[in-house]
Parts: C-alpha cells; sequence; structure tokens
C-alpha cells in the first residue's frame, strides 16, 4: 500500500552555468554543472520516486551518455517519472526535500519551488516540504563548490 523512497544528488558549482533548483532559476554568479540542467532538487526528487518503486536510478532512465538529454529541463525528467509512477498505481503522500547550499540564502525561493513541483506531480503544495540551510562552511557546500539536496518522498496505492 505504501512506498518510501530516498535519494541524495550533488553537482559542482561553475561559473557560467545557471542555477536551477526545484525546477526555478535562482539569480547568482555561480550555477550547478551537469548533462543536464543540474537540477540537484528534482534529480534527488525523480531517484526518490524511482527507488521506492524499485525502478532503478535516474542513469538507467536518463543516461547522461544519451546526448537526447543534454542539457534537458529536468522537469520533464520529473513528469517522466510521474508518469512512471502512476503506471505503476501510485501516488504521492508526502515529500520531503533539503538543500545544502552556502550562497545564496534559498528562503525566499522555496515557495516558488514547492509551487513549481506541485503543479508538475498535481498534488497539493501541503503534501511538499522543502528546507534549505547551509553546511557552515564545511566540505565542498560550505566552500561554495557544489550543492546536494536529499529527498524522501511516501507513495501510496490510489487515484491519479
Amino acid at each position: 500500500m505504501y512506498r518510501i523512497g530516498y535519494a541524495s544528488d550533488i553537482h559542482r558549482l561553475v561559473q557560467n552555468r545557471k542555477l536551477i533548483l526545484g525546477g526555478i532559476e535562482i539569480p547568482h554568479t555561480l550555477g550547478l554543472l551537469g548533462h543536464s540542467d543540474a537540477d540537484v532538487v528534482i534529480h534527488a526528487l525523480s531517484e526518490a520516486i524511482l527507488g521506492a518503486l524499485a525502478l532503478g536510478d535516474l542513469g538507467t532512465h536518463f543516461p547522461d551518455t544519451d546526448e537526447k538529454y543534454r542539457g534537458i529541463d529536468s522537469k520533464l525528467i520529473l513528469k517522466e517519472v510521474k508518469r512512471m509512477m502512476n503506471e505503476k498505481g501510485y501516488v504521492i503522500n508526502n515529500i520531503d526535500i533539503s538543500i545544502s547550499l552556502e550562497k545564496p540564502k534559498l528562503k525566499k525561493y522555496i515557495i516558488d519551488m514547492r509551487t513549481t513541483l506541485a503543479g508538475i506531480l498535481n498534488i497539493d503544495l501541503s503534501q511538499i516540504s522543502i528546507k534549505a540551510g547551509t553546511n557552515e562552511g564545511v566540505d565542498a557546500v560550505g566552500k561554495e563548490e557544489a550543492c546536494v539536496a536529499t529527498a524522501i518522498v511516501l507513495l501510496k496505492k490510489g487515484e491519479f
């Protein structure tokens, strides 16, 4: 009846890339490096859903060796993962996401991220929690070299 998924994703921060988190662009001098748009929030969430369904990982379904995924908007990945979830007869019960990023502060962007994800997944805003924090200057995140997101999702059998 219920299935739980967990995943995390990390990407390096670099010059000349957009910072896309939770499907929205956040103004910053650095962006995330990756084959796609490198949205660690959507990647962690998508992989948590795949994991809950025992369907493997993002690399299985969207390999970075396939040029058709170069630069892909991660919202399209989440839409496809939602389709797979619904095909298996599951819907989202709730989502909890944590983002670790030294700068910029994300508080004013969290409602937009939640709204974007809720729209893609066709769920209520109250079903999505997003929290953001720094690493207090510790490790690659703390040194402003990377961004990490972790996601936990509870799925339930249901109508969609």
